[in-house]
């Protein structure tokens, strides 16, 4: 089985797509939407990709492709980060690493790194190559990462301890399952009235079903136009579930719903 993911090596996507790929072969993308794109159209079998963080919240891209692409999500990893300052020495003058990182720690160097610049690099791992290519580069990843040139400057540089990120292992369409705890979907109205959302709310709640997340994405198609994100605790093996399903595929008859499938979640400490 193959199994895509954020690269190249080292990046925190790739720690998590270990858990998925039962050593199989990994390859890398320089994009979560390639990733997403090369599972719909069947060129691997597996992709992981990160939606949520919990201090920088959801990557939007992630769901964008959701949207774009017909896939399933069959598992669910929840991933602790720990954000390391990597170099040469500490006489750079740039950190580079993805923009998702360098958020996670901004409060961290600007206290620490005050006149530093900042740069966005597609992944973690680009900015450590970045930093073994250019004493005047530092990057933030993996502590795993130093070696080879690099010094581990400073550990745990987070500005949330409880700093963690859900990572999804998407699957072809047709690999969608109904068992498992969560369930998400993508909404789609296609219609604006006062009360839509509330409506598209209590088809869960009327059935005691938690939503653990919702997010309003834009839909493209014009302006105040969206798609809706959710994720359910239930189950689309539930009664309840189906039941919810039902009401919001009516009120969204103008437009579509895609249920993603039902998964299980798991925690991955590596």
């Amino acid at each position: 089985m193959t199994t895509i993911t954020l690269g190249p090596s080292g990046t925190y996507s790739h720690r998590a797509a270990r858990a998925v790929a039962d050593d199989g072969d990994i390859d890398f993308a320089e994009s979560m939407t390639a990733i997403v794109e090369a599972v719909a159209e069947g060129t691997a079998d597996r992709g992981v990709v990160p939606v949520e963080n919990s201090i920088e919240g959801s990557v939007t891209e992630s769901l964008d492709a959701f949207t774009e692409y017909d896939v399933a999500v069959v598992r669910e990893i929840i991933t602790p980060i720990r954000h390391a300052l990597l170099a040469q020495d500490d006489s750079f003058s740039l950190v580079a690493s993805h923009a998702q990182a360098l958020a996670q720690c901004r409060g961290w160097l600007e206290e620490h790194y005050p006149g530093v610049d900042v740069e966005a690099v597609a992944s973690t791992a680009r900015g450590v190559e970045r930093a073994r290519e250019n004493p005047d580069v530092a990057a933030i990843g993996h502590p795993d990462n130093a070696g080879d040139g690099l010094d581990l400057l400073a550990e745990d540089i987070q500005d949330q301890s409880s700093n963690a990120t859900r990572f999804v292992a998407v699957a072809p369409a047709s690999e969608r399952k109904e068992g498992g705890g969560k369930t998400s979907f993508i909404i789609y109205p296609n219609a604006d009235y006062p009360g839509l959302l509330l409506e598209l709310l209590e088809a869960f709640a009327d059935r005691d079903i938690n939503l653990t997340r919702i997010e309003s994405r834009p839909s493209g198609e014009r302006l105040g136009d969206y798609v809706f994100h959710l994720d359910a605790a239930a189950g689309l093996y539930e009664e309840r579930c189906q039941a919810a399903l039902a009401d919001i595929e009516e009120l969204a008859e103008n437009g579509w719903v895609r249920h993603l499938g039902s998964y299980d979640t798991e925690t991955v400490i590596d």
